[in-house]
């Protein structure tokens, strides 16, 4: 058998010597710079500089080197998925920053990213984050001891707000930090940017607390694990919603059993479940959609979610999606007014609820708001 052997940095310099007969016109690097502007942190540059290393001292603490930084080995480390991802720490160390172009399979009817797409990359920056700093890539930003212990991340509470959605072929930036909630567990935060304006078109925030994979429980933080991931965390309160009267703040109520729209019987795809061995946080989105009436789906478009996660939710589960306007009074015949909204209130509001089809067991509950869509 023929053996072969390469390295990530050989497997680049080919592809990027392939593009040379072009010209310098036609390059990689400045095909992306007249499509998109300065994008920093181009193709060329990850090739050839190097990149910000990640070393493990002991196997158990992570360390953060500085660009440019080699292993004791003398060689610069780092994936291939390093040196093409568009990432950086900010100058502090304890945010971080990446670009992503929005793909032809990320859009809807419309053209733009849909909401689980912000959602995915979301996810994908923070778990990108969390590898930059040497947490594990074997689950979510687990710490060496929450993998001694069986210990795992799950999402308890979401909030995004959308302000301009992205197009196909956009490049936005996502910033990202984490901090401590305690012993509840942990938050995170994101800003989203649109690169060619620099105009920031959304922000999140979530909660995450810790169960144990064996036993699917709940459990507190310990301090050997919050001085883990402390170290990477700002000094000082940051959040992407300062205002004192922001909506992620906002509590939701359970919506009744005699919700005005429904879609019953959803099942979890083999796909919908994630490394953690249980439906993804981003697929109850999608649930929660599929319950909204037709009429605000051609009209509007979603400006805000939140979810509350109640429990987690298995391959093997069956799922109701439940909805109504948060305002008994107004129907989705009555939305009135040259905005589309209804009359008194600011949005067209939803209370949405995910439950076991079998015993009725609260998954989700939910709350959106819908603003017009723009004219394109």
């Amino acid at each position: 058998m023929l053996k072969v052997s390469y390295n990530a940095s050989d497997q680049l310099q080919s592809f990027l010597t392939s593009f040379r007969p072009l010209g310098p016109a036609k390059s990689p690097v400045n095909l992306l710079r007249r499509r998109y502007g300065d994008v920093s942190c181009s193709l060329a540059r990850r090739a050839h500089a190097p990149v910000r290393a990640v070393v493990s001292a002991d196997q158990g603490n992570p360390v953060r080197s500085e660009p440019g930084t080699v292993a004791s080995t003398g060689t610069v480390t780092g994936t291939l998925a390093d040196r093409l991802r568009l990432r950086s720490l900010t100058e502090d160390g304890l945010s971080y920053k990446e670009k992503f172009i929005v793909r032809c399979y990320e859009v809807g009817i419309n053209k733009t990213a849909t909401v689980e797409t912000i959602a995915n990359l979301l996810q994908e920056v923070g778990c990108n984050h969390a590898q930059s700093v040497g947490f594990s890539t074997d689950g979510f930003a687990t710490t060496t001891t929450m993998r001694k212990l069986h210990l795992i991340w799950v999402t308890a509470r979401m909030h995004i707000e959308i302000y301009k959605y992205p197009a196909w072929s956009d490049v936005i930036e996502i910033e990202t930090w984490c901090q401590s909630e305690g012993r509840i567990g942990t938050r995170r935060d994101w800003i989203l940017k649109d690169c060619a304006t620099g105009e920031v078109i959304g922000r999140a925030t979530s909660k995450w607390v810790m169960m144990n994979q064996d036993t699917r429980r709940l459990q507190k933080v310990t301090d050997e694990v919050r001085d883990e991931y402390l170290v990477f965390c700002p000094r000082e309160l940051r959040l992407a919603f300062p205002e004192d009267n922001n909506s992620s703040l906002q509590k939701i109520p359970k919506l009744e059993d005699s919700a005005q729209y429904s879609k019953l019987r959803l099942k979890p795809r083999r796909a919908d479940l994630d490394m953690n061995q249980h439906v993804n946080n981003v697929t109850y989105i999608g649930w929660v959609l599929e319950s909204i009436p037709q009429e605000i789906i051609d009209t509007h478009e979603l400006e805000v979610i939140t979810l509350d996660y109640r429990r987690e939710c298995q391959q093997d589960d069956v799922v109701d999606s439940l909805t109504a306007p948060e305002f008994p009074e107004e129907t989705v015949s009555e939305l009135g007014g040259t905005n589309g909204t209804p009359r008194g209130h600011e949005g067209t509001q939803f209370l949405h609820l995910l439950r076991l089809s079998g015993d009725g067991q609260e998954i989700n509950r939910g709350r959106t708001q819908w603003r017009k869509k723009p004219s394109r």
